[in-house]
């Protein structure tokens, strides 16, 4: 019993990081989601703690579609400590008829798994608000992002925001703030130039 407990507890750890007494919250989301205008650069904006990101700033996704329908992910971040920068690619599927329910998974990780991956909402142009959530009956790991299409949007982006997470009930309390100053010029990424 102890080790499905732990075994559990470490795949919900490397799916989402901030764990919570209780099931997953019932969240709604983005309808008639359009993924081809989801696609392109998005810069992090604020984010629940994840393990994975610890130290990272100036974070990155984009996202760009692939010949069978799946959606390529390169994730990119700078370390604050070192200033080394490191990256990261996965792949996106949709697991359900719900076309913003999908899945990622990162093949180069040592534990293979498939992360929940649902944008709530988004207007393609500003903003988007992606909320993932392992449900293990007793207690759930989730894991918030705010996405923006600028690396330092107005406040107003993100008070809609804001408003996605208080209208699911998702707590706003657990967002820490992207560093996304003293960047690199990424113009020369070739990934830069795909639609995140």
């Amino acid at each position: 019993m102890l080790w499905t407990f732990l075994g559990f507890f470490l795949v919900g750890s490397a799916v989402a990081q901030v764990p919570f007494l209780g099931g997953c919250p019932k969240a709604e989301t983005q309808p008639n989601f359009d993924p081809s205008k989801y696609l392109g650069k998005w810069y992090e904006a604020e984010r629940y703690f994840a393990i994975f990101e610890f130290g990272g700033k100036c974070v990155t996704a984009t996202y760009s579609l692939n010949d069978n329908g799946t959606v390529s992910v390169f994730n990119r971040q700078i370390s604050s400590l070192s200033g080394v920068e490191s990256s990261i690619e996965g792949l996106a599927f949709q697991k359900s008829p719900d076309k913003a329910k999908l899945s990622v998974s990162f093949p180069s990780l040592p534990v293979q798994f498939d992360a929940p991956y649902w944008v709530l909402d988004t207007d393609y142009t500003s903003y988007g608000v992606v909320w993932s959530c392992v449900d293990f009956s007793i207690f759930s790991t989730r894991n918030a992002w705010i996405l923006t299409r600028e690396r330092n949007p107005p406040v107003s982006v993100l008070e809609k925001a804001y408003k996605v997470l208080d209208k699911n009930g998702i707590s706003r309390a657990f967002l820490v703030r992207t560093d996304q100053k003293n960047c690199h010029d990424d113009s020369a990424n070739p990934e830069s130039n795909q639609v995140s």
